[in-house]
C-alpha cells in the first residue's frame, strides 16, 4: 500500500471501508425479508468467519491469530458488538432515513474524543468543513424524526459506540495487523448475535437464497471493518472522519441500482456538499504537506 500516497490513504481507506460496509448492509436488508434480524447477523457471523480464516493462512498471520483476544482487540470490538446490536434493533422500528441521519453524528463523536484522549488539534477550517459535510449527509438522509423514541435513543447508541470503537482501535498496537483485527471482530459479534438470537428470537429456515446473500454480506463485512480500522491507523482523524458521510453518498447508489430509487435534488445537492467537503479537507492536508517539505 506504500504506493498510495500519504495524505489520501486514510480517506481512501475510509471510502472503501463504507462502501464495502454498504454492500453489505444492502445484502443484509435484502436477507431480513423472511428472517429475524438476529439471526441474520449470526449467519452473516458465521459466513464471515469462513472466509476469514482461511483468509489469514493465505496472508501469513496464522501465528498471530491469538492477538485475535489480546485485550485492546477485544476492547475494540466488544464496542462494535454493542453498536452492531443497537443499529439492528433501531433500524427494524425506525425508518431507515432516520437511524442513518443520526448516525451520520460518529465523526462528530470521533473528533471530540481525539481532541480530548489524544489532544489532535483540529482547527477551525476542518470543523467548518466537517460541518457541512454533516449537513449535506443530513440532505440526503432526509429524515422525518417522526416516532421520536428509545429506537431514537438506540441509534443515537450506535454512533456514540462506533465512535468509541474507533478511539479504541487507535490504541491497538501497530504489530497487530489490521486483518487479524476485523476477523476478531467477526467472531466477537457472531458470539454476541448468537447469543441474542437464542434470547430473543425463533429460529426460522433460511432459503437458498437467503444463504447466498448472507455469504456475499459476509466477506464484504471482512473488508469494511479491515479498512475502516485502517484508515484510522494510517490518517489523522481530522482527515479520515469527514469520509465516514460517503456511506450515504454509496447508499444513495444503492437505493439507485439495487431498489430503483433515485434521489431527489435536495439529496443530489447533499452527494455534491459532502464530496466538496471531503476533497477540500484532503487539498488543504496535501497543501500544508508540501508546505512542510518545502519548509
Amino acid at each position: 500500500m506504500q504506493f498510495i500516497p500519504s495524505s489520501i490513504r486514510g480517506p481512501l481507506f475510509m471510502i472503501v471501508s463504507t462502501g464495502s460496509y454498504l454492500v453489505n448492509d444492502t445484502m443484509m436488508k435484502l436477507a431480513t425479508v423472511g428472517l429475524p434480524p438476529y439471526e441474520v447477523l449470526f449467519l452473516r457471523g458465521m459466513a464471515a468467519t469462513l472466509w476469514g480464516m482461511p483468509l489469514l493462512f493465505l496472508l501469513g498471520y496464522s501465528r498471530q491469530i491469538p492477538l485475535m483476544f489480546d485485550r485492546k482487540v477485544l476492547h475494540r470490538n466488544l464496542l462494535e458488538l454493542g453498536a452492531i446490536l443497537c443499529y439492528v434493533v433501531a433500524l427494524a422500528n425506525m425508518q431507515i432515513a432516520d437511524s442513518t441521519a443520526l448516525g451520520q453524528i460518529t465523526p462528530l463523536f470521533m473528533l471530540v474524543g481525539s481532541s480530548i484522549l489524544f489532544g489532535e488539534r483540529i482547527g477551525g477550517m476542518r470543523m467548518a468543513l466537517i460541518g457541512l459535510g454533516f449537513i449535506g449527509a443530513l440532505m440526503v438522509a432526509q429524515p422525518t424524526m417522526q416516532g421520536i423514541s428509545i429506537y431514537a435513543a438506540l441509534a443515537l447508541g450506535n454512533a456514540a459506540l462506533a465512535a468509541a470503537r474507533d478511539l479504541a482501535g487507535r490504541k491497538v498496537a501497530a504489530e497487530v495487523p489490521g486483518m487479524i483485527v476485523a476477523i476478531s471482530a467477526v467472531v466477537v459479534v457472531l458470539a454476541g448475535s448468537g447469543i441474542a438470537h437464542l434470547a430473543t428470537e425463533q429460529w426460522a429456515a433460511p432459503a437458498a437464497h437467503h444463504l447466498l446473500l448472507i455469504a456475499g454480506a459476509g466477506l464484504f463485512l471482512i473488508f469494511g471493518h479491515f479498512f475502516i480500522f485502517m484508515a484510522y491507523r494510517v490518517g489523522p482523524t481530522s482527515a479520515v472522519a469527514p469520509f465516514y458521510y460517503c456511506f450515504t453518498v454509496w447508499a444513495v447508489i444503492s437505493g439507485l441500482v439495487v431498489f430503483g430509487q433515485f434521489p431527489n435534488a435536495l439529496a443530489v445537492g447533499g452527494i455534491l456538499l459532502v464530496v466538496a467537503s471531503g476533497l477540500t479537507i484532503v487539498w488543504l492536508d496535501e497543501r500544508k504537506r508540501r508546505l512542510t517539505v518545502v519548509a
